[in-house]
């Protein structure tokens, strides 16, 4: 009885996936698997030359292994370096233009320039965005270095 169980389960779960590919390729809908979470590495460089540690300044990116965030991405800083004593931490926006964009923290250590920013969300096609960046800045260069981890949730109802 048990196994007549199972093959029934199994049965109307392949048939339900049979009737939603046909009704997305009848419909235009596009299936479920299209939306799926996607994650990886990423790696970014930013050049600051409009920062100068005021609350609004901000920074552009330079190179970036996640399409999303490409080159010329502006990164706004809303609060003041220095706050506490030496130290940045801030609210930030990714953004890429109206309508694509994120928001996030930054912490910076100002003493070894090295820190931790993470993103928790955005709209567009930074919509069910998260990452969390190592921040190393080079004050050599004038280059910071962000790299870690992304990944994009499946929305519901998008």
């Amino acid at each position: 009885m048990k196994n007549k169980k199972t093959i029934f389960a199994l049965a109307a779960v392949l048939i339900g996936s049979f009737v939603a590919l046909a009704h997305s390729l009848t419909t235009g809908a596009a299936p479920a698997l299209a939306f799926a979470a996607r994650n990886g590495q990423i790696h970014i460089t930013k050049l600051c030359p409009d920062y100068h540690g005021a609350a609004g300044d901000h920074c552009m990116i330079a190179t970036s292994t996640l399409s999303e965030l490409p080159p010329g991405t502006t990164v706004y800083y809303d609060q003041a370096f220095g706050i506490p004593a030496g130290n940045l931490d801030s609210n930030i926006m990714l953004f890429v233009s109206s309508g694509d964009w994120a928001v996030g923290r930054c912490t910076v250590e100002g003493a070894t320039g090295k820190g931790l920013c993470t993103a928790s969300d955005g709209v567009g096609q930074l919509a069910g965005f998260t990452a969390r960046f190592d921040v190393v800045i080079d004050s050599a260069s004038g280059i910071t270095y962000w790299d870690g981890t992304y990944s994009f949730e499946a929305l519901p109802g998008r």
